[in-house]
Parts: structure tokens; C-alpha cells; sequence
């Protein structure tokens, strides 16, 4: 993929958000894992009322640091690349890439910067910070839970997270007439990392 500048944001942060219960006691830089596809940023919205649409963004990649004593300190840098929208249908992926919708000509990076990291006390997480879609920045929550680490069978470390979040079209102006029930987009995303 063309390579895009990063953007400090949130999706690293869910790794390294929940990380505080079992991480290594030392700081680390971790690289999300999109080479081998071990990581995805999913989504969905209502279709008429009548269904899902589901699909995806298949170019981002990202890194993130992180002390265990420290949570709250870890700085996250994700990039993601608009025009990778893939809903498995090439008509209506030209559409999304449209001033309609993404408008991936004008605004062709997308990103999200965590601000807060609030532990709970189950042992999930809310990050919370500032995703950044069509030009426009906006403040975001993101529900982590964290899958688990350790070491990998090559001699690497990781560590993996699942988070899930929902915006409204509008607060980044997309106004094309959905109807009521497809306002909200909802995103499903999943971070594993590799300590360098």
C-alpha cells in the first residue's frame, strides 16, 4: 500500500490500553501485526432497516508503546488508508471512495489519537480519543478487552486486543440520505502486536 504518514491514534491504544494486568514490566514497542493479517478494522451500518452491510478497511498499520506501570503514558500511532474501503462490491466501494461518503481525493489519510486510558475493574478498558475521518476530528470512546500475550512459536512477543466503537455519519459530514437507520456506523476492530 502507499505508504501514509502516521497518525497518533486510537486503534494502538487499545493495545496498549488493557495491557497494565499482565504486560512485561518494561517499557516496549510493539508494530501491529497487518502483514500477517492479524489484525482488521471492521464495520457495519443498517441497511434500509432490513439488514447489515459489513465490510472493512484492508490497508492501516500502526505501532504503539507501552509500560505496564505505566499505561496511561504509552504513545499510538495508527495510519489508515481510506481508499482501502472494501464492502465486496466494487459499485458501491467506488461510491463510499466519493465526496458522498469518504471523499478519499481530498482526504486521503484517516487516524485516531487516544487522549485517556480508564481501566475497569473486570479487567476490560475504555480508550478514549480523537478519530480523525474526512478531514474532520472528533472525540471517540473505544471498549477494549484484551485476548491475551506472551510468546509466539518464531521467538517473538505479542499481544492482542478487540475493541468496538460507534460514530454517527453526520459529526463528519456525511449527510447522504440513508435514512434514519443508517446513521450510525459501527466498528469492530481487532489489534495484535509484535514487541520489537
Amino acid at each position: 500500500m502507499t505508504r501514509i504518514t502516521p497518525i497518533r491514534t486510537t486503534l494502538a491504544a487499545l493495545a496498549l490500553a488493557a495491557t497494565g494486568l499482565t504486560a512485561p514490566a518494561m517499557a516496549a514497542d510493539y508494530v501491529i501485526d497487518t502483514e500477517g493479517a492479524h489484525a482488521s478494522i471492521q464495520f457495519r451500518i443498517s441497511h434500509l432497516g432490513y439488514s447489515w452491510l459489513k465490510g472493512r478497511f484492508n490497508d492501516f498499520e500502526g505501532q504503539f508503546n507501552y509500560d505496564a506501570d505505566s499505561p496511561s503514558d504509552a504513545a499510538i500511532s495508527v495510519a489508515i488508508d481510506p481508499a482501502s474501503v472494501d464492502s465486496n462490491h466494487a459499485d458501491r466501494d467506488e461510491h463510499l471512495r466519493s465526496a458522498d461518503f469518504l471523499d478519499v481525493e481530498t482526504f486521503p489519510e484517516a487516524g485516531f489519537e487516544s487522549t485517556a486510558y480508564i481501566p475497569h475493574d473486570d479487567g476490560t478498558a475504555t480508550l478514549e480519543g480523537e478519530l480523525t475521518l474526512r478531514g474532520v476530528t472528533r472525540p471517540i470512546s473505544i471498549d477494549v478487552e484484551k485476548i491475551g500475550e506472551g510468546e509466539d512459536p518464531w521467538g517473538g512477543y505479542r499481544v492482542g486486543f478487540s475493541g468496538e466503537t460507534q460514530f454517527q455519519l453526520k459529526d463528519y459530514g456525511i449527510d447522504y440520505n440513508l435514512g434514519p437507520a443508517a446513521e450510525t456506523v459501527y466498528l469492530e476492530l481487532e489489534v495484535e502486536g509484535i514487541r520489537q
